[in-house]
């Protein structure tokens, strides 16, 4: 196997991998890169050579690749392969996790960076099970009872939704993490909307701090892959230079937790008063 080299971008998630060619992976390397990824959250593989071939094939690996229904693609000849170009206002400076509005939402993503702006253009990504470890231990409690609806309202489809268990349970560490973001977690359906609304905000205001992020700096061919079942990412918006990126996602399994302890709130149950948080009386 090659001489793999592994270093840590900060002490909340990441890792820069080094002495890997993602182009020729054999078993034992793709083996050493998968057990980084679930160790790290996320992986920077920098100075690729990576077709769109071997990009896909790279992908496959992990799974069934996702063929997104709205994101422009490469061209017929790959359609998994989705390009995200800064100039055509493809600048996802949101928080959030890949496709969560599916009922299989992906488990990871794979970046490709084919043109990387002269400054700026960084990605953050967080450590949602850090998060969810950091909340109150009567917060945790009621999150972990609730389930999460996610819509794909934001590419003007808000009938594409799913719900979800608001914390996830990881498929192979066991390990628990917030599962909501801002960008597409509409609600939580056992609760009344505004209540909803107000935890949401908190939820995701108190997960964006910076004790759980990391930021990476782009080079020219960097390859960088996240587990969608951990993090959350947010590229930040200050390049004028042209970015473009290529991205292919992987398809995961149904999100798993705890069963909602409460049913889906009914508004005919109650008063207007009592629907909208007004005093009474």
């Amino acid at each position: 196997m090659a001489d793999l080299s592994v270093a840590p971008v900060s002490g909340a998630l990441g890792a820069e991998v080094r002495g890997l060619d993602l182009e020729h992976l054999d078993d034992d390397e793709f083996a050493a890169l998968e057990r980084v990824l679930i160790e790290h959250h996320v992986v920077f593989l920098p100075e690729q050579q990576l077709s769109p071939a071997g990009h896909i094939a790279l992908a496959r690996r992990f799974g069934e690749i996702e063929i997104h229904p709205f994101i422009p693609k490469l061209g017929d000849e790959h359609p998994e392969i989705v390009v995200l170009d800064g100039d055509q206002g493809a600048r996802a400076d949101v928080w959030h996790t890949d496709v969560t509005w599916s009922e299989s939402p992906p488990l990871c993503s794979i970046l490709h960076m084919v043109t990387c702006p002269s400054r700026g253009g960084d990605t953050l990504f967080s450590n949602q099970h850090l998060v969810y470890e950091a909340l109150s231990e009567p917060i945790r409690d009621l999150v972990a009872g609730l389930s999460a609806v996610h819509t794909a309202l934001v590419f003007g489809h808000p009938e594409r939704q799913a719900e979800h268990p608001a914390v996830r349970v990881h498929p192979v560490t066991g390990r628990r993490s917030l599962y909501v973001n801002r960008q597409f977690t509409s609600h939580f359906p056992q609760l009344r909307r505004s209540e909803s609304d107000t935890l949401l905000a908190y939820l995701c205001s108190f997960s964006e701090q910076p004790q759980f992020q990391c930021r990476y700096r782009w080079t020219p061919g960097a390859v960088g892959i996240w587990d969608n079942r951990s993090t959350q990412h947010y590229a930040v918006n200050d390049y004028d230079d042209r970015r473009v990126i290529q991205r292919v996602t992987v398809l995961g399994d149904l999100p798993k937790g705890d069963d909602p302890r409460w049913p889906h709130w009914q508004p005919e149950r109650w008063s207007a008063a009592e629907a909208t948080g007004a005093p009474r009386g």
